[in-house]
């Protein structure tokens, strides 16, 4: 896996208290970025999933299963 540098400018005084406490600035950002991608990527999907419920809604119920069952059976 390769890697990148991001920076991020901090006041003085937080520099400091981590400094005090020995807090290591990099998993603690790396965890907060991936949390936020996550939490962006399925905010993105439930988007795309309620635009698909939408246009498959007038679809019946038995018709879908019926598809799903000729696609399991291509299979």
């Amino acid at each position: 896996m390769s890697y990148v540098t991001v920076s991020a400018k901090v006041p003085r005084r937080l520099k400091e208290l981590m400094d005090k406490y020995g807090v290591k600035p990099g998993p603690i950002i790396r965890e907060a970025l991936e949390r936020e991608v996550r939490r962006r990527m399925l905010e993105e999907l439930e988007k795309k999933a309620r635009k698909l419920s939408e246009k498959v809604m007038h679809i019946p119920d038995e018709e879908i299963a019926e598809i799903i069952r000729e696609y399991r059976e291509a299979r």
